[in-house]
């Protein structure tokens, strides 16, 4: 005891002793991380670099105990930390100290076009997954909104390949500041959930490096972002969790990418497609995610086991497995090994607080005939609020993003704090199953009752406020299930004509994480999109509802008028869901906003579309100069005047068309967007700034990036359907 506290002080005054002169290399914070890296390679046996590249539970890896290398752990999602799950089965394990935060879906951080709170969400999520002693946050996710049919879209962050870039970079660095990994998923080409397991998809290298892969690109190149997460599906044949084009040739040689590769659970196939073509870290196998497994099988996996086998029989390298190896001490020592990261925080009021204003600034204001929104505290005496989204938890279902919160506030319940529960007034109208991963239970509630009681109340209502939308239940907005109609579920589309017909008065709140169809729109006074808010969605719904925050959120991604507007859906089944074997992108680069533009079909709300309860005014848009060389950056400015009464927060962007390209290119793209904060009457100039470099497109045939000289017009707009300025530039 008297040795271990002389060593102590002797720390204290920076003195460092025999023993700690004699620290091995890799346990030495002082050296430079690769010296560590090939210092611990050096002192293992080869069972125990196998046994780091492979699960030995449902969420962690063993690690080296002798080493003295931890174990890995790693944690659902990108929403907020997933309640712990038992060791072997996909039980919750029961604790009573995992209730969490739930932050918005990514859905909703897209829309606040705020990258500045893309941050501080990384952050909050960081500092809880630090605090549960997780290494891993297995989010965020990337994947290109390509059809309102995909069951995941809302994880995702929406339809163009440019705003997901700009949200994801501050959300890694976020989380990863905390000394947690970031696990940005799923590589690639994962835009449905039907099928997920086998579908094959076949998009050309165009529309791969244009639409799908940037965020990617981005999330490794500038968020250098310490893990990836491949997807389910083939590409090209290939299973994309092992695969040598998307994971050897371009994740780590294109773009230089130094940490691990992790299969999602149980998308491994092949023992030496995993060993050959860039897999690091196996965990889930002969497991779905969520239904069955075979007991402790981890030393069956196909990197336990038979790639030692194939290892001592020499019929794949020892390189192979070194590689992989490196890469899993390299992320020990960026999280769980790295003595100065911090404790990080769990369930905070400023957690809270960061979810309330995401949730607040992701909020779509879509109709808003006569000045429906807001609603005053002191303009009606009786609010009748209608639907069962009104009340329901959001936070639980969808898949591996359910969350256990320490506290989740409802729409409902922030109405009734925000107006009385005196004036506040509630019945279901419609009611869904509950929430099951993998079917759908029907509702066990009478929709002849729900819907009569629901009319009678709205009857003599002052205002009628209707929340409905999808739910995360299966088959409307959940992993391992698309939904099978573009209609709201659950007769709410009949119910709102029924309501209109009793009280004109009625307002819609949609909640979810997709478009849906829309009959009942030219009717209906006023519109929000909002998504799955998490714990803060009541407050935030009835701060921006009674105007105490002015919304200021946009449209992430096109909502079509009818399913065949959609570029994906127009094509038939073998665009989308394919054949359930094959698929194939043909819509191509024409994604989102790009179809509806270039193909002149106009959406029903369009990318970027969002209202407020104040007016701006666009100035005209002007550039630096007329002419710039490939490595210059383009400078537009203009003016923006917030012409109303009330503070509010526009966001500009700045979308790019080509004259005359030597291949076709979308009418438009969007190339920057700034969020911008006015109080009323104030007026500020806003600066764009375009890199010439970004304005170039893949050419298949040569394999590379290039931008023409060629005239290009930059178009200054509130969505991508409404241009305010547009000004011309030459490129030499």
């Amino acid at each position: 005891m008297k040795k271990l506290f002389l060593l102590s002080i002797l720390g204290l005054f920076g003195i460092q002793t025999q023993a700690q002169k004699q620290l091995p290399t890799y346990l030495d914070d002082n050296k430079p991380l690769e010296i560590r890296v090939e210092d611990a390679l050096s002192r293992m046996t080869l069972e125990e670099k196998i046994a780091m590249i492979h699960a030995q539970s449902k969420f962690s890896t063993p690690g080296v105990p002798r080493l003295g290398i931890p174990e890995i752990w790693m944690s659902d999602g990108p929403h907020g930390v997933r309640m712990e799950i038992d060791w072997d089965t996909w039980n919750h394990a029961g604790w009573t100290n995992d209730s969490c935060t739930s932050f918005p879906a990514l859905t909703c951080l897209a829309a606040t076009f705020n990258p500045d709170l893309s941050l501080e969400y990384g952050n909050a999520l960081g500092e809880e997954s630090r605090f549960r002693k997780k290494d891993i946050i297995l989010g965020p996710g990337v994947n290109i909104y390509r059809t309102p049919m995909n069951g995941r879209n809302f994880e995702y962050m929406g339809e163009d390949p440019y705003l997901a870039s700009k949200m994801v970079v501050p959300y890694i660095k976020g989380v990863q500041q905390n000394g947690v990994a970031a696990c940005m998923k799923h590589f690639a080409l994962n835009n449905q959930e039907l099928w997920r397991g086998h579908i094959d998809v076949e998009v050309s290298d165009r529309a791969l490096y244009e639409i799908y892969l940037p965020a990617f690109k981005a999330g490794v190149t500038e968020g250098k972002v310490w893990a990836v997460m491949g997807s389910y599906n083939k590409f090209r044949g290939q299973y994309c969790s092992h695969h040598e084009v998307l994971i050897n040739k371009i994740l780590k040689g294109e773009w230089g990418f130094d940490g691990v590769v992790v299969t999602d659970w149980g998308s491994a196939h092949d023992t030496k497609e995993a060993a050959l073509y860039g897999l690091d870290i196996e965990m889930g196998s002969w497991t779905n995610g969520l239904t069955w497994s075979k007991d402790l099988a981890y030393d069956q996996y196909f990197m336990a086991q038979p790639y030692l086998e194939m290892l001592k029989k020499g019929e794949v390298p020892m390189s192979t497995l070194d590689e992989k190896v490196k890469r899993v001490l390299r992320l020990n020592f960026r999280t769980n090994m790295d003595r100065q990261r911090p404790f990080g925080s769990f369930a905070t009021p400023e957690h809270a607080d960061v979810a309330r204003r995401i949730a607040e600034q992701g909020i779509v204001l879509m109709k808003n005939d006569k000045g429906f929104f807001p609603i005053s505290k002191d303009k009606y005496k009786k609010i009748v609020v209608i639907g069962e989204n009104a009340t329901r938890t959001l936070t639980v279902g969808g898949g591996s993003s359910e969350l256990k919160v320490k506290k989740e506030v409802s729409p409902l319940e922030g109405l009734k704090l925000k107006y009385g529960a005196d004036k506040v007034f509630y019945t279901m109208g419609y009611g869904s199953g509950p929430t099951v991963y993998d079917k759908a239970i029907p509702s066990p509630y009478n929709a002849d009752s729900l819907k009569r009681e629901a009319l009678a109340l709205a009857q003599n209502a002052d205002v009628v406020l209707f929340f409905g939308g999808l739910n995360k239940n299966y088959q409307q907005d959940c992993e391992g299930g698309d939904r099978t109609s573009f209609d709201l579920p659950f007769g709410q589309n009949e119910l709102i004509d029924e309501l209109l017909k009793v009280n004109k008065n009625t307002g819609v709140i949609l909640i979810s994480g997709n478009a849906v169809s829309m009959p009942w729109l030219d009717k209906v006074p006023a519109l929000m999109q909002s998504w799955y808010l998490g714990s803060e969605a009541g407050n935030a719904t009835a701060n921006v509802i009674s105007g105490e925050v002015n919304p200021s959120g946009k449209l992430p991604f096109s909502f079509p008028k009818k399913l065949e507007d959609n570029g994906a859906m127009s094509f038939g089944q073998i665009s989308y869901p394919g054949d359930s074997i094959k698929q194939i992108y043909k819509e191509d680069i024409l994604v989102g906003y790009r179809w509806h533009d270039t193909k002149k079909i106009p959406a029903m709300f369009p990318f970027g579309y969002g209202l407020s309860y104040t007016t701006f005014e666009y100035g005209k848009a002007s550039t630096d100069k007329k002419e710039y060389g490939k490595n210059e950056t383009i400078k537009v400015s203009l003016t923006l005047t917030n012409k109303g009464k009330i503070d509010g927060a526009e966001s500009v962007q700045l979308y790019v068309s080509q004259s005359k390209p030597t291949l076709e290119r979308p009418a438009k793209e969007l190339k920057a967007f700034k969020k911008v904060f006015l109080k009323a009457g104030e007026a500020q100039t806003v600066v764009l700034e375009v890199p010439v470099q970004s304005l170039a497109f893949f050419d298949d045939k040569a394999h590379n990036w290039t931008v023409e000289s060629d005239e290009f017009t930059l178009h200054c707009a509130a969505s991508s359907a409404d241009v305010k300025s547009s000004v011309s530039i030459n490129i030499k």
